[in-house]
């Protein structure tokens, strides 16, 4: 936001020439530090489910079969699909590539779980899991014959944002033998085979008032308060259809369910679970006796009855649902959070002052409605090209396959360098010590307020405002992570929009412009007045980069502030002398380069303080652990250039009240750290559907996880606590 401004307004104290070089040099090179700043950050691993291949004997005997196993681990928040997906997903295929005289049978999946997200219910893996396979060898090979397996793998990784495609070949090399199982893997074999449901003796179907009722025997060990059917393919029920599970007093389980339609022409197959123990059923038929819902094809199915050592994983599977692409009630609703939030980011400090002189700029003599208007338009495309370059690099890069978040540019030291260099030379303007056209509002009419001046510092205001989200904007952008490149484009180019309405409605609307205060001399203190925001801004962008580089990196652009700063104080000695600013800002373009070019050092990894136990650095590993023991926990997404994330902390987290609240019930405190950019945390903010900053989740001692407002106070986190902790509090 501060640079292209900066940069265009010192560029007009050149000959024209030397302006056009200049600001397309410049316009260059942040762009192209925007592009480094991405990559640097978006270092990711390749998958999001882990897939290895292991072998139950590495000496296979001809004439019998061994398993093989395929390992699949998702990263913390994320999962695969069972072969029925339900209601969207796509379950693991498997295309084998085998000797001759070497099968491979389908894969056995264990028992699926149900996740309802978004009005979608699927039934998926949580967790690591196990897919087993039969590998039969003919007796016709020999012993000693080297056998080279390799396998295709695809399949949809999801969490709770995000759904991406993986695939992934495999590779065993395995030699023919005595059929010895491997010591090193037995374990593996045994977790996965017992992971798998047990054969259900048989099962009885019906149908009445488009219901099915299904009675399961042989699942006595199984929990009827929490068990749940599910179809080995699609048809039978809807995935997020009601169940009503009863035990019978024969020991049967009875499940009733509305029925999707008619019956499918094959037997019923399917597992139930009740998420410690799991059967499968095979080969129920329905009855066709008074049940409406039976079609004339199931008279003629035929049977296709399973094996008996099968289970339904071993079934063909059926066509996963094809997720949706696009929905258009939710680009709205992020598209409306979006220009809401920009809206709000116009009262931020480095704003405020920028919007303020730019209308205020509209109430000077000479200034006709035409004019208005078009810096009103001028102003208003510069804030939406902006974000929208930001929202481009940004969903190019995760189409790339980055993990890179909203902000990503402020995650690298040289943009934080520049933004200081541009929010000081717009600070030292206002205050006067020299003269920009465009922005300043002098005694005098501005020099030269036509569209390119009102597109700069749109373009300007655009920039600098972008550090954080704030209210309405951290929902409008997780949305973007999920829509479309197009759609999520245009949830971006709304962000602009919001920043530019204010400035588009005075100039377009007379009523408005005749509301804002006459001009006159108490504009000149009135500007010299936005400096101190403006200081400010600058400061904290030091702050930033001294946590970012250290000591080292914080006194290089202490020292290339000073030269920027001399060399606009020359610059406005020759103004007021009636000569062109002209040699005087050659310091001003070496600080912007050196600013670019240096390599700024990194700060030293400070030893982990013991000032506060409960507070701990975030990582998805420790957030499951302390779930899992039943600890509360506060996580507290943040970063130093984040100006939200500062006023919270101060306000509401680093209290007494707080602490000693945290204290009493016990809360640990996750901080996840993105002011340099961390691949981890930016994919666990997409797996809670968010890109960008502050984000709180408070996480109960029951496991219950509260996603808390971006807007922190202190009374709101103690009585979380208090309502976590109970009567024990």
């Amino acid at each position: 936001m501060t640079r292209n401004s900066r940069l265009s307004q010192a560029a007009r104290s050149f000959p024209p020439f030397v302006q056009i070089v200049l600001l397309r040099t410049m316009g260059a090179i942040l762009l192209l530090w925007l592009a480094l700043a991405g990559v640097q950050v978006t270092a990711q691993p390749a998958q999001h489910i882990q897939a290895s291949l292991y072998a139950q004997s590495e000496a296979p005997k001809p004439g019998e079969k061994t398993r093989l196993a395929i390992r699949m681990i998702p990263e913390q928040g994320w999962h695969g699909y069972w072969i029925n997906p339900g209601d969207s997903g796509l379950s693991v295929d498997a295309e084998w590539h085998l000797p001759e005289g070497v099968h491979a049978g389908p894969l056995e999946h264990p028992a699926p779980a149900l996740l309802e997200l978004a009005g979608l219910a699927s039934y998926v893996h949580e967790g690591a899991f196990s897919l087993l396979a039969d590998l039969e060898i003919d007796d016709s090979i020999v012993p000693g014959t080297s056998l080279p397996i390799s396998v295709d793998l695809s399949w949809l990784a999801c969490s709770d944002a995000l759904c991406v495609p993986e695939r992934a070949t495999l590779q065993l090399a395995l030699t023919t033998g005595d059929g010895a199982a491997s010591p090193e893997h037995r374990s593996l074999f045994s977790a996965a085979e017992a992971a798998l449901p047990s054969v259900a003796a048989q099962g009885s179907l019906r149908a009445a008032d488009s219901r099915w009722s299904f009675v399961i025997s042989g699942a006595e060990g199984l929990d009827a308060n929490r068990a749940l059917l599910f179809p080995q393919e699609s048809g039978w029920f809807e995935a997020g259809a009601r169940q009503h599970v009863t035990r019978q007093p024969d020991g049967t389980i009875k499940v009733e369910v509305a029925a999707a339609g008619p019956a499918p022409a094959a037997p019923f197959a399917g597992v139930m679970a009740d998420g410690h123990r799991s059967v499968a059923i095979t080969n129920v038929k329905l009855d066709l006796a008074e049940n409406p819902l039976a079609i004339a094809e199931s008279e003629s199915a035929p049977d296709a009855a399973a094996p008996a050592e099968s289970i339904p994983a071993a079934m063909a599977s059926p066509d996963p649902a094809t997720p949706t692409t696009g929905d258009m009630p939710a680009l709205w609703v992020a598209l409306a959070g979006a220009v809401l939030g920009g809206l709000l980011l116009n009262l931020m400090p480095c704003v405020f002052p920028i919007l303020s002189l730019k209308a205020l700029s509209l109430t000077k003599a000479g200034v006709d409605r035409r004019a208005a208007k078009v810096e009103g338009i001028a102003y208003f495309a510069g804030s939406v090209a902006t974000t929208f370059a930001l929202g481009a690099i940004l969903v190019s890069a995760r189409l790339l396959g980055h993990d890179i978040g909203w902000s990503f540019q402020l995650q690298n030291p040289h943009i934080i360098l520049l933004l200081m260099l541009l929010s000081l030379a717009i600070a030292l303007n206002l205050a006067g010590l020299f003269e920009i056209r465009g922005i300043s509002i002098a005694h005098r009419a501005m020099a030269a307020p036509g569209w390119p001046g009102a597109f700069g510092t749109g373009a300007l205001a655009a920039l600098i405002a972008t550090p954080c989200s704030g209210p309405f904007m951290g929902v409008a952008l997780g949305a973007a992570l999920v829509l479309p490149a197009p759609e999520a484009l245009t949830v971006f180019a709304g962000l602009g929009i919001g920043m530019a309405l204010p400035f588009l409605a005075i100039a377009f609307i007379p009523a408005l412009q005749r509301l804002l205060p006459k001009p006159g001399a108490w504009m000149e203190t009135f500007r010299r007045m936005l400096a101190l925001p403006m200081l400010l801004t600058t400061i904290g962008l030091a702050w930033v980069l001294g946590r970012q580089s250290g000591v080292d990196g914080l006194s290089l652009g202490l020292l290339l502030s000073a030269l920027a700063g001399v060399g606009l104080w020359w610059a406005g000695l020759r103004q007021n002398r009636g000569r062109s600013a002209g040699a005087a800002l050659l310091p001003v373009a070496a600080a912007l380069l050196l600013a670019v070019g240096l390599d700024l050092p990194r700060p030293a990894l400070a030893a982990p303080s013991n000032a506060d136990a409960n507070v701990e650095p975030f990582s998805e590993e420790r957030l499951a652990e302390l779930q899992t023991e039943g600890q509360p926990v506060f996580v507290d997404m943040t970063a130093d250039w984040c100006l939200v994330c500062q006023v919270n902390q101060r306000v509401a987290i680093d209290r007494p009240d707080t602490r000693a609240a945290f204290e009493k019930g016990g809360v640990v405190t996750l901080v996840g750290d993105w002011t340099q950019g961390d691949p981890a945390i930016t994919r666990f903010l997409a797996s809670r559907g968010r890109n960008s900053i502050p984000y709180y989740l408070f996480v109960t001692p029951s496991g219950e996880v509260r996603e808390l407002p971006q807007i922190l106070t202190s009374d709101l986190l103690v009585r979380q606590t208090i309502s976590s902790s109970g009567p024990s509090y």
